[in-house]
């Protein structure tokens, strides 16, 4: 090799290219000592198991350690007297490597530092969230805060136990006296303390006041399967109720006439000697043993009505979506149902007692007054044989003839009419409504009449000045005056006219209110234009009407209705009816009203 000696000639081009390898040497030394500044490499993963690491640090590329160095080189870099010699055997060693090996091995280096002092980081940050020192400042404050409540309390009561032992030391001589009787005492009040424990202890202990734990219920999210399930079980535990009170009505119906000509005996027999509780604790007792049997295993019928089994519909595993839907709605109403009976139930107890109905609850004032004073001034025995006689006469007798004749129960069965007349809440808030709108209506009509000419009739006046949103009610579609809402629809219904002989959109689908009069079925869109999308049926004309369903899809029986006239090749559908079966039954029923009134008149 004659790398030595072209060294020597002092080329300019190697001696630069040394000076350069020189520094690439310190830049290697500096990163070492970046490297071993912290924790040894090993306590480290390697660069392809880091979770960042790059497509270059996962690849099998390892940078390249420096090769030591013999101990032969190690004496020739040491020798002070040879500078040269130092210069040249760096030179050999970067001369063996290459360029592309040196980059990769800084490259190395350099990722190495990084994850390092990601790694150092990230043990920072476990170790602020784990000491928490923020938390441990405020419990070290509580607890000291705590001690010295707690010093203050002790304090006081060491405090009030010298007072108190000072003020209750006898004088030397009386305690002399007094010191074998104390002992005395001492000796016998523990073993009474200790019977009366072992003995009481118990049941003292259950006399101890706790505070009330408030236990907080979860709530169930919504289920079909639940709510179906729910629905099932009230219907399970309400049939015994119901069974009893399905007897009680076939006794007084008299459904079977030799059962309840001997419950009629037997009872009155009872009131009239006195045993009319005995009988009914006896029936309470015989109902529980026959239930012990029943339990037991026997077939045991004792019901006045038979009873049906109604089938039992397996629950199915798996619904659609259309199914679920169904089977909430199915539920859903039921439950709707139910709670309104009951609702009306509890109404009219609260009007009853409240004078909502002055001229009802004055019945039950004076009857109550007329109780009271019997019970004062009778003897109990004589206002029990009245009340029991009265009683199984009106269970027995009165009934029976009041349900086989409606009209004599009309008009002579207080309970029946006092019950029937009670109004709920609901009604309350329609007849005040009606009252409200009937002093508007006269208020306006008498405003009117000072106004109108003298020539003008009162028929004319209710027919002229009904009017809709955008004018008078004839105006809008052509009509005479004396065609008006009528009373139940006279705010009309909203919904959608589909016609489905046109074909443009705009034309197909109509948003707007329907009305209903005497003698023409009216559409009034909602768009504002001419007359000509108003829509005008004469009730004559109707060939056929029905309840429609528009997307067969939802599920339920729809919200539409279809009719059918000559002029149309498709019936008119007006859809989207919220109140659609009111709106059916009102159309059906003046339709039938017209028809038997054409076919009436066509026969004279």
């Amino acid at each position: 090799m004659r790398v030595g000696p072209d060294l020597r000639a002092g080329d300019p081009d190697r001696h630069v290219k040394v000076k350069q390898r020189g520094s690439v040497l310190n830049m290697l030394r500096r990163l070492d000592k970046i490297r071993f500044r912290g924790h040894k490499r090993d306590d480290f993963l390697d660069l392809a198991e880091s979770p960042n690491a790059s497509d270059t640090e996962c690849g099998d590329e390892v940078p390249l350690r420096i090769p030591r160095t013999s101990p032969r080189d190690s004496e020739e870099l040491r020798d002070p007297a040879g500078p040269g010699t130092l210069i040249m055997a760096a030179g050999v060693q970067d001369f063996n490597r290459t360029e592309f090996d040196r980059l990769n091995e800084i490259k190395g280096h350099l990722e190495i530092a990084l994850l390092e002092k990601h790694f150092l980081q990230e043990e920072l940050r476990k170790l602020r969230e784990e000491t928490n020192s923020e938390m441990l400042r405020q419990e070290l404050d509580r607890e000291r805060q705590r001690r010295m409540e707690l010093e203050q309390k002790v304090q006081e009561v060491l405090k009030a136990r010298t007072e108190e032992q000072t003020a209750q030391q006898p004088p030397k001589g009386q305690a002399q006296v007094n010191n074998g009787a104390d002992r005395r005492s001492q000796g016998l009040c523990p073993r009474v303390q200790k019977w009366f424990y072992e003995k009481f202890g118990e049941y003292v202990e259950d006399f101890r006041f706790q505070p009330e734990e408030s236990t907080v219920e979860t709530e169930e999210p919504l289920s079909a399967r639940r709510l179906t399930e729910n629905m099932r079980r009230l219907k399970r535990g309400a049939k015994p109720v119901t069974s009893f009170v399905k007897n009680l009505s076939a006794l007084s119906d008299w459904y079977s006439v030799y059962t309840s000509a001997i419950a009629f005996t037997v009872y009155m027999n009872a009131v009239w000697h006195g045993w009319a509780i005995p009988m009914f604790l006896f029936l309470a007792i015989l109902r529980l043993s026959l239930n012990y049997l029943i339990a037991r295993g026997w077939r045991i019928q004792w019901s006045i009505v038979p009873e049906v089994s109604e089938p039992v519909e397996p629950p199915k595993e798996d619904l659609t979506v259309s199914e679920k839907f169904q089977l909430v709605l199915d539920v859903a109403q039921k439950a709707q149902n139910l709670f309104g009976k009951m609702a009306d139930i509890l109404e009219k107890i609260k009007n009853l007692f409240m004078w909502v109905q002055p001229e009802i609850t004055q019945k039950l004032y004076v009857a109550l007054w007329a109780a009271f004073l019997a019970s004062c001034f009778f003897p109990y025995r004589l206002v029990g044989l009245a009340l029991g006689l009265y009683a199984g006469i009106k269970f027995f007798l009165i009934d029976f003839i009041f349900k086989r004749c409606p009209r004599l129960r009309a008009k002579y069965d207080t309970p029946y009419i006092i019950w029937r007349n009670l109004p709920t809440d609901p009604q309350l808030k329609e007849r005040s409504n009606a009252a409200v709108s009937r002093r508007l209506q006269t208020a306006s009509s008498r405003s009117y009449v000072s106004s109108a000419p003298a020539g003008l009739s009162k028929d004319e006046d209710t027919g002229r000045f009904h009017g809709t949103k955008k004018g008078n009610f004839h105006e809008i579609f052509n009509l005479t005056e004396n065609e008006r809402p009528l009373a139940v629809c006279e705010n009309g219904w909203r919904c959608c006219l589909i016609n489905r002989d046109r074909k443009m959109p705009t034309d197909y689908i109509r948003n707007g209110v329907l009305y209903v009069t005497e003698n023409y079925l009216c559409f009034e869109s909602s768009k504002s234009g001419s007359s000509k999308r108003n829509k005008v049926i004469k009730l004559v004309d109707i060939t056929d009407i029905q309840k429609y369903k528009v997307l067969s899809v939802l599920p339920g029986s729809g919200m539409g209705i279809a009719v059918s006239t000559p002029s149309t090749q498709k019936p008119l559908v007006f859809g989207a009816m919220v109140h659609r079966d009111e709106a059916f039954e009102t159309i059906f029923s003046q339709y039938m009203k017209i028809t038997a009134a054409a076919a009436s008149g066509s026969d004279s």
